[in-house]
């Protein structure tokens, strides 16, 4: 069977791998923190027909060789972690990070989760947490009931003012981490993101110190998807995928040819 008609399926795979890609980037544009992603790809190995150097006589070789690819595959998906824009939510519980880290997050498993998505809430214990009802690092803090008012240092530090008193009462810390490669963290879902071997092991500071990004509160960073560069891929994606199925063809009609002879 022709080689070519493999070689454009492994295209077309590819090509949905990315529009994979694309749909998810789309679909989460709206999404706080979230970092926009691609797939990556390679040849795949090579057929060998004529070997480079080979003799081709007593007295000559060859000087370039004949090999014939065998397509294509996606290997990897890389993330881009650019700063996406802040958005102001006039809430006093939603954090944004400028710069480099993720917040901790204490898993239902006891674990430690990490994001970029600072639009927290309080519990009935007073505790900061996720919008699924994880508790964010803080260093304990937990919120009086009766606090009137809550402030957010763009260092981390968390203070609140109670009724009868003027000066507000430092009450916590936020607590970023880093990872040497951020793209070897592995994606949980629910804005989260895992720790793995590739990522490195977590530098964990306060914000605004050991090159760390700095809080800014009543603000969320939203998602860094370039809608319009999305659309664009899009289109190149879908005539590369065009291309692949009409080689197909093409190879059919070849096919079909012979058959008649």
């Amino acid at each position: 069977m022709m080689r070519s008609l493999w070689v454009s399926k492994s295209g077309m795979e590819a090509q949905q791998t990315q529009l994979d890609h694309i749909s998810h980037n789309l679909a989460n544009s709206a999404t706080n923190g979230y970092k926009q992603s691609h797939a990556v790809f390679e040849d795949l190995m090579y057929q060998n027909l004529r070997q480079s150097g080979a003799s081709a006589s007593d007295q000559t070789t060859l000087p370039t060789g004949l090999q014939a690819g065998l397509g294509v595959r996606a290997v990897a998906t890389s993330r881009q972690f650019t700063q996406g824009s802040l958005q102001q939510t006039g809430n006093n519980l939603d954090v944004a990070i400028q710069g480099k880290g993720f917040f901790e997050v204490t898993l239902p498993d006891g674990t430690t989760g990490y994001t970029r998505d600072g639009a927290f809430q309080v519990d009935n214990q007073g505790r900061i947490v996720t919008n699924n009802g994880m508790p964010v690092n803080t260093q304990g803090a937990t919120i009086p009931a009766n606090a009137t008012s809550v402030t957010i240092a763009n260092d981390g530090t968390i203070s609140v003012t109670v009724p009868g008193t003027t000066t507000p009462q430092r009450i916590g810390q936020f607590q970023l981490s880093d990872f040497i490669n951020p793209n070897g963290l592995d994606p949980k879902g629910q804005n989260l993101f895992a720790e793995t071997a590739a990522s490195g092991a977590p530098q964990s500071g306060n914000p605004n110190n050991d090159n760390l990004g700095s809080l800014s509160q009543g603000f969320v960073e939203t998602s860094n998807v370039n809608v319009v560069q999305e659309l664009v891929t899009m289109i190149q994606t879908q005539r590369a995928y065009e291309l692949n199925s009409k080689a197909i063809q093409t190879s059919d009609q070849m096919l079909a040819k012979l058959a008649q002879i």
